[in-house]
């Protein structure tokens, strides 16, 4: 029967820490005290305000289709957003609300991409951002960035790689894995070289809020001919609600409105009407203090990390990742996380799910946890190198004991 799956699905490229997270929740099971440092969920509650919009909601007992474009209060509190964050003024009509970011990158890649295709982005990337590409019949050109560029594409390395099929380039910022921010001169330049050829620029701004020490523009203040996906996943602490947003330019309303009607008929209602609550005054302040506990983790678990020996020549300014070069301890980032998992019961993602220019030598934690649980798992961390450099002869990179604070 394998003949006849379509060719796309089977270049789906998986997700090869879900392996290491189902052996984590088999270790759980059997009583392991296992720390989760691989998934990219905020383990904050979601805001009571927005859950008690949702549940006001519920009792009043209308969870109907809403227009497939989405709630018109929300898209309109979206615009307004835009106006108060960024001083961008944006029609409601340009703004879908999404089942999540991902619900986002469909849309737009469906109304953008023809088979042939090619969208370059930055390896290391998301890597569901690739596979939707495939999905389309497009063709995700990774381009290797490294520290020199702050793990972002630049204008010089888009015009580079831009041949007679690329329709466009893809950039986030925050990025995952590396949590890194392109500079806004870089990013204006990206945004022009693109738009001069005529070409589709996506900006992937789901971990805005999430920034620390630094504004992150968006690319609606240098073009209104660019195609924003975001979310209320990270910032706002909506994970399982699933629902963000996508904003296009004037030209594909129409279609854009046409293909959401197909594909998804509406976001979930009682999502949207949830998620009217995001922008009051009092969630962005309970927003805002979370996001100064995320500071504070960020710089922990740099400070730990760095000591034990990781490479981390650029500190991220946003999202909730490191993206640590551990080729001292190992040529297998993957092993060694799986091996990790087994002797400490630490969970990470290997670098092998973010592209492939040196994933092998990268692995990306996590700041999802406490710092009480994190400096747990850095004291696991070190006692597993020290273990593995015993073996293999080597002393630790380390010079002192790992501090907790």
């Amino acid at each position: 029967m394998t003949s006849q799956l379509a060719k796309r699905a089977a270049d789906i490229t998986p997700f090869y820490v879900m392996e290491l997270l189902r052996r984590a929740k088999q270790l759980e099971a059997q009583g392991r005290d296992i720390i989760h440092m691989e998934i990219g969920e905020p383990d904050f509650a979601t805001p009571k305000t927005i859950v008690d919009a949702g549940i006001r909601q519920l009792q009043i007992g209308d969870i109907k289709y809403t227009p497939a474009a989405g709630l018109p209060e929300l898209r309109e509190k979206i615009a307004a957003y835009y106006q108060a964050r960024y001083s961008v003024k944006i029609n409601k009509e340009r703004i879908f609300v999404t089942p999540g970011a991902s619900g986002a990158v469909l849309l737009a890649l469906g109304v953008s991409v023809n088979p042939g295709d090619e969208i370059l982005m930055a390896d290391p990337c998301y890597p569901c951002n690739s596979n939707f590409v495939r999905l389309f019949e497009g063709k995700a050109k990774t381009l290797p960035v490294d520290a020199t560029t702050n793990y972002q594409l630049t204008s010089n390395l888009i015009m580079q790689h831009w041949s007679q099929s690329t329709k466009g380039a893809l950039i986030a910022s925050p990025s995952n894995p590396t949590g890194t921010l392109i500079e806004p001169e870089v990013f204006k330049q990206c945004i022009e070289s693109v738009n001069d050829k005529s070409g589709c620029f996506y900006s992937d701004e789901i971990y805005h809020g999430l920034v620390y020490g630094k504004n992150a523009p968006t690319a609606l203040e240098y073009s209104d001919n660019v195609f924003v996906i975001s979310s209320f996943s990270k910032y706002f602490g909506m994970t399982g609600w699933r629902v963000g947003w996508l904003i296009v330019p004037d030209e594909f309303v129409e279609v854009t409105e046409k293909l959401a009607q197909n594909i998804f008929i509406a976001t979930p209602t009682l999502s949207q009407f949830a998620a009217l609550a995001a922008f009051d005054e009092s969630t962005l302040e309970e927003l805002e203090t979370r996001r100064a506990e995320f500071t504070a983790r960020r710089d922990f678990l740099y400070n730990a990390l760095v000591h034990l020996g990781f490479e981390i020549p650029v500190k991220p300014d946003g999202a909730l990742y490191i993206y640590a070069n551990c080729a001292k301890f190992t040529n297998d980032s993957y092993q060694f996380a799986l091996d990790l998992l087994e002797a400490e019961g630490v969970a990470i993602t290997p670098g092998k799910d973010f592209g492939s220019h040196k994933a092998q030598h990268h692995i990306r934690f996590a700041y999802t946890t406490s710092i009480e649980r994190m400096a747990v798992a850095m004291q696991r961390l070190e006692r597993f190198i020290n273990h593995k450099m015993i073996n293999q002869e080597k002393p630790c990179p380390s010079n002192n004991s790992l501090p907790l604070n």
